[in-house]
């Protein structure tokens, strides 16, 4: 069992948890992931490590909660446990002085690209991060962002904050612009991803994404994280998370990612009807009745 120290909103439906995990943090690295686990039966979710203190002993994870057991992990709070954190898993980010380094977060995809703007940072990069939001409630880590990087670009497609548009607008500016760019970080939604890469592939830019598969044991031995790059087949859980990003095949990718969205879908609705029942009291007369059938 992994106790949870601290727990809090970020934004709607964006939570940060601080576990209790000392070997992982020990061991951990920029880039790696953990399989969380709430409960016995419970289906296995892959999440990137945002952070860790070797010297508390814990580790940082963020969950938006999107499917039904990512709400049943953010229904936790300071003093419970989650039952299995595994990790780390995967390869950690390859990190060098590149020069001028990028990282772009969309959405929740700034948690995931913290950790490697701030060893890109530590590394002696002047390191630029652009930080992207559908709306103003929803940016995150923008404080933690500024305080490890050199410039912090908030953009969000409804312009209630920051530059008005997408993430990759805000790229191509600063390259209009004559700001050299020696390597771009980008971790979101597929689509951002794609565009990212479409944008620095004239340029000749080193890009890398983190990808986000179905992932069921994080070993390899399951192969549901299959995914294509420079036309072959990788296991994302062990051969990456992060690849070049003019290599990947997003359209496969995102074509696996879609196989189970309606069996998501029923999962979650089933788990809400639940949750009505139970606030309405029909849960509790439904088992009343079955008792005394």
């Amino acid at each position: 069992m992994f106790k949870i120290v601290a727990a809090e909103f970020l934004a709607a439906d964006i939570k940060r948890f601080v576990i209790e995990a000392p070997k992982i943090a020990h061991k951990r690295k920029p880039g790696q992931f953990v399989i969380v686990r709430i409960s016995e039966h419970g289906e296995r979710i892959p999440l990137t490590i945002a952070d860790a203190n070797e010297k508390e002993g814990t580790i940082t994870i963020i969950v938006q909660g999107i499917g039904k057991t990512t709400k049943e992990i953010n229904s936790h709070n300071s003093g419970d446990y989650f039952m299995d954190v595994v990790g780390p898993l995967g390869l950690p980010s390859h990190i060098e002085n590149f020069g001028t380094a990028v990282s772009i977060g969309g959405g929740v995809g700034t948690a995931i690209a913290f950790p490697t703007a701030k060893a890109l940072k530590l590394a002696g990069n002047h390191t630029i991060s652009i930080v992207g939001a559908k709306t103003k409630d929803l940016v995150i880590l923008e404080k933690e962002m500024n305080e490890i990087c050199d410039e912090v670009f908030i953009t969000t497609d409804d312009g209630s904050y920051g530059f008005h548009g997408f993430v990759t607008q805000k790229l191509q500016e600063l390259l209009k612009s004559g700001t050299k760019i020696d390597f771009v970080l980008a971790i979101g939604p597929i689509p951002m991803m794609r565009a990212v890469a479409e944008v620095t592939r004239p340029f000749g830019i080193k890009t890398v994404v983190s990808l986000n598969p179905v992932m069921v044991d994080g070993t390899g031995m399951c192969g549901g994280c299959r995914a294509v790059v420079g036309g072959e087949t990788v296991f994302v859980c062990v051969d990456g998370p992060e690849f070049d990003a003019h290599k990947v095949d997003f359209e496969l990718l995102m074509k696996r990612n879609n196989t189970y969205r309606s069996a998501e879908k029923e999962a979650l609705d089933a788990h809400i009807c639940r949750l009505q029942n139970l606030q309405t009291g029909e849960g509790v007369k439904s088992a009343s009745e079955k008792a005394m059938v």
